[in-house]
């Protein structure tokens, strides 16, 4: 099931994106949303009679976590060594406020205090319900479903505060969407599937997520065993080799099999 969030000019709703898809996760023209009435991560949710095309609405982030974005750091060996770091021995935690949540189509915006603003693409994992010290075992059953994310980075700033909280945390620095896939086999991410990232329809990343350092099973233990994590809280699971710099005017896409392009432009903040 494809959950996705969006608008026609009004409140948000959350509907199921129907229709076929390409082998990319793209969806077709005639693609239709079937409209929701509650929220998928706490009350359920029940099918309303509106139906809307997928061209006449926006899409919004198809989650807005109301707790904590997780992002991992370093989970593809070459990233690290691109970068110039060591593989860490554990997986390496740091968090985004919610607040640096964003959805397709928004911008991305360019801070006056960073001269070397990065991409990310990721694969992210949305958890469905309240959970603690998650073994490793039964830590599917704690997943909503998976979507795409751009973990955007100041570099230099990165750099220079040594941790990531600046960085990593400004507003428009975590887009996520284009929806969220509940029916994923996790087994599909141990066996590989590609995550690739262009810029301005170039090819710059083309990892693999057969390649993570810490399986999602892994990353989940691991997270759930510092913090509680909340329903709608998103865990993102590290960017292959290939980052790099984004001016103003630069337009981003990530692509996840199954899981569509997450597009978003860069803008002067």
């Amino acid at each position: 099931m494809r959950i996705v969030r969006f608008t026609t000019g009004e409140d948000p709703l959350y509907g199921v994106l129907t229709g076929d898809v390409d082998q990319f996760g793209q969806p077709d023209e005639e693609s239709v949303i079937v409209a929701l009435t509650g929220d998928p991560l706490y009350v359920g949710v029940k099918p309303l009679a509106q139906e809307y095309k997928l061209a006449d609405v926006r899409l919004l982030a198809p989650v807005l976590p109301r707790s904590k974005v997780i992002g991992i750091g370093r989970n593809y060996a070459a990233h690290a060594a691109e970068l110039g770091n060591d593989v860490p021995a554990e997986p390496l935690m740091f968090l985004k406020p919610n607040t640096s949540v964003v959805g397709p189509g928004d911008p991305i915006y360019y801070p006056r205090q960073t001269q070397d603003l990065h991409y990310e693409g990721e694969l992210a994992v949305v958890i469905g319900r309240l959970c603690r010290d998650v073994p490793v075992e039964q830590a599917t059953d704690v997943i909503h479903g998976y979507t795409i994310a751009n973990d955007v980075t100041a570099r230099d700033l990165q750099k220079g505060d040594v941790q990531f909280t600046r960085a990593k945390g400004f507003d428009s620095f975590c887009p996520l969407g284009p929806w969220i896939e509940t029916d994923l086999d996790p087994q599909t991410f141990a066996d590989g599937v590609s995550v690739q990232t262009h810029l301005n329809g170039d090819l710059v990343q083309d990892g693999n997520t057969r390649d993570l350092i810490f399986d999602i099973p892994t990353l989940i233990a691991h997270v759930s065993s510092v913090m509680t994590l909340l329903p709608g809280d998103v865990i993102l699971t590290g960017t292959p080799e290939g980052v790099g710099p984004m001016q103003v005017g630069d337009e981003v896409e990530i692509s996840i099999p199954g899981l569509g392009t997450l597009t978003n432009k860069v803008a002067q903040r």
